[in-house]
C-alpha cells in the first residue's frame, strides 16, 4: 500500500471505516457534522497526517487525529495505522448511558403514544 500527501476528507473518513459509505461521509460534510480546524468542511477539502479531525454524530462528538493516509479503504484490523481515537471517555459514555436530549426511555418500551408526546412536550414548554 502506497501513501498519499493530502486526501479528500470525505474519502478518508470512508477509508478509515468512520462511515460505511463514501456517500454517508459526503453528507455528513455537507450537514455540518465534521469539523477541522474549528471549521466545517466541504467533501472535498484535502486533509493531511497530524489533521484533527471531529465528527459529531449525535449524541457523541467523535475526535480523531490523522496519523496516516491510506491509498484505498483498509481492513478493520489495520484502521489504528491511519488514525488515532481521541474521544473523551465522557463523550462515549452518552452512548452506554442511553440518555438523550429527550430525557431517558426504557429499552422495549417502544414509541410514546399520543398521549405520552403531549405530556413530554408540555413538560419541555
Amino acid at each position: 500500500m502506497t501513501a498519499v500527501n493530502s486526501e479528500r476528507t470525505d474519502k478518508y473518513l470512508w477509508f478509515v471505516r468512520i462511515f460505511k459509505s463514501r456517500s454517508a461521509a459526503t453528507e455528513a460534510c455537507r450537514k455540518g457534522r465534521v469539523i477541522v480546524e474549528g471549521q466545517p468542511v466541504k467533501p472535498a477539502h484535502m486533509i493531511s497526517e497530524g489533521t484533527i479531525i471531529l465528527v459529531r454524530k449525535p449524541p457523541v462528538t467523535y475526535s480523531y487525529k490523522v496519523t496516516g493516509l491510506p491509498a484505498s479503504r483498509v481492513s478493520a484490523k489495520l484502521v489504528s495505522d491511519f488514525i488515532t481515537d481521541l474521544t473523551p471517555e465522557d463523550e462515549k459514555q452518552k452512548l452506554i448511558t442511553g440518555k438523550t436530549a429527550f430525557g431517558y426511555r426504557p429499552r422495549g418500551s417502544g414509541r410514546p403514544t399520543k398521549r405520552e408526546r403531549r405530556e413530554i412536550e408540555d413538560f419541555l414548554e
